[in-house]
């Protein structure tokens, strides 16, 4: 599956420590990011998702750290889909700075929740149809 998606942002001051490195938690929140901008290239939002009925909780987190990012350096966050998605979609991550290094690789998966039975489904139609497109 190559379906992927790289996300450029620039690492603020407040993301950082006394030291100029990144706090290991907003590693999370870059994740969410790359997630975000690759559903949005698929043609979709959480928001429009949402809209219609469709949650998707993180249900496991693994990241590997390299090494730091640091204040104003420009990251570049690669997201890839995993595999198709069925009750879950998996993707896995590259954090690379401006210098092209490996800072942290990473995985995530989520799961599709129907927002009104709170129950797990199938990845939507809409979203299964895009992914098979290529």
């Amino acid at each position: 599956m190559s379906k992927k998606t790289v996300t450029e942002l620039r690492v603020r001051y407040g993301e950082t420590d006394q030291m100029g490195v990144v706090y290991y938690g907003n590693y999370a929140a870059y994740l969410e990011q790359g997630r975000t901008d690759w559903l949005r290239a698929q043609g979709f939002s959480y928001k429009w998702m949402e809209a219609n009925g469709v949650q998707l909780p993180v249900v496991k987190l693994s990241i590997d750290y390299k090494r730091p990012a640091h204040y104003d350096e420009v990251i570049r966050i690669t997201t890839k889909l995993r595999n198709i998605p069925t009750y879950k979609i998996e993707f896995d991550y590259e954090i690379h700075n401006q210098d092209n290094q490996l800072l942290v690789s990473a995985y995530t998966a989520l799961v599709f929740v129907d927002m009104e039975t709170k129950k797990l489904m199938k990845a939507p139609d809409y979203l299964d149809q895009k992914l098979r497109e290529e």
